[in-house]
């Protein structure tokens, strides 16, 4: 499998968090490479895996830019400058959405802020582009709330992916769904991620197998034995252990291994 991993596009340095006497997060650190493949469009999966109550929330408002921890940094872009809330794409569990407004309405919202400057055509051919691509063309006229829970995720995703972001982060993407939805969420996030070279979507999960089997590079975050906060406990490579870009990879003995090692681990 020929692949390279280029420039780091996004660092988190020394994240300490604590509230009173309490600490959250421990010496968080871990880096994001650009990954590039021949003569393919390529972007960025990565999850960060932790059990409930670990302190996933709090690290993933940490790296929108939405908090701000006790001590540490996190870079992200080609420059690696430090983060600022609202350039980092947010779907959260409850889907953001404005729920007076039409899919397109809030398609069209989301253009706003996009760096490039649009016409009302231009954006017209790009929410029909995204539509069709995404099966949402029928959808266009509703509002969310007639709209299955999976469908608003969708929406919800593809929204920031209209916007000038190159980094979505999301909140327990697979929580709730079927496993039928959960196929269909797995490969619209595969979609997004290789709509621009740059894009990066982390994702921030419980949920071990449905993470390790979508992404480029995995981080565990747990406790360790006699240590008050979580940490990076782990780091899994999982281009180099043969598991990345594999649609089937779930089906795979050694994958099943590996998901059940990690379950020891979180």
């Amino acid at each position: 499998m020929t692949y390279q991993k280029e420039a780091v596009i996004l660092q988190a340095e020394n994240i300490n968090l604590q509230y009173d006497d309490k600490k959250i997060l421990r010496d968080v650190n871990f880096k994001i490479h650009n990954i590039t493949r021949p003569n393919c469009c390529q972007g960025q999966v990565i999850s960060l895996i932790g059990r409930s109550g670990i302190g996933k929330t709090q690290l993933f408002k940490i790296l929108a830019g939405l908090n701000q921890p006790t001590s540490g940094t996190v870079k992200i872009g080609e420059d690696l400058h430090a983060v600022k809330e609202g350039e980092v794409g947010v779907v959260s569990q409850n889907y953001i959405l404005f729920n007076h407004r039409t899919i397109k309405q809030n398609f069209e919202i989301a253009l706003e802020h996009n760096t490039a400057k649009l016409t009302t055509n231009d954006k017209d051919n790009i929410i029909n582009e995204y539509a069709d691509k995404f099966g949402l063309k029928e959808h266009l006229a509703k509002y969310p709330l007639q709209l299955s829970g999976g469908q608003r995720q969708r929406v919800s995703i593809i929204q920031q992916a209209m916007t000038s972001n190159k980094f979505i982060l999301l909140d327990e993407p697979f929580s709730g769904l079927d496993a039928v939805v959960i196929d269909k969420v797995i490969e619209l996030l595969l979609k997004v991620s290789t709509l621009d070279e740059m894009n990066t979507l982390v994702i921030i999960s419980h949920d071990i197998e449905n993470s390790l089997a979508i992404s480029d590079t995995a981080f565990i975050l747990a406790n360790q034995l006699g240590k008050e906060g979580a940490t990076i406990t782990e780091e899994l490579d999982l281009i180099e252990m043969g598991f990345a870009w594999d649609h089937d990879i779930q089906t795979q003995k050694n994958f099943q291994d590996l998901v059940k090692q990690m379950k020891y681990k979180i």
